[in-house]
């Protein structure tokens, strides 16, 4: 992930620099129930291109899943 800095200093994480999908973008397509990295590409309405943020997206995915599990104990 990279961080771009925005005039008034706001940090924005992107996850997939293709197609400039925000990690916040991506948490919300996951919050929405995308499981899959291609789910999170169409929630952006994007295709992956390089495929580099694949594995980003992937454990963002398992991050909230296990969020998710320990919620639910």
């Amino acid at each position: 992930m990279r961080a771009i800095r925005n005039l008034n200093g706001q940090a924005f994480v992107y996850v997939c620099n293709c197609n400039a999908i925000r990690e916040r973008d991506a948490r919300h397509a996951i919050s929405c129930g995308a499981s899959t990295p291609k789910a999170v590409f169409t929630h952006c309405q994007a295709k992956a291109q390089c495929a580099k943020c694949v594995c980003e997206i992937r454990q963002l995915i398992d991050e909230q899943q296990q969020a998710l599990a320990i919620a639910a104990e």
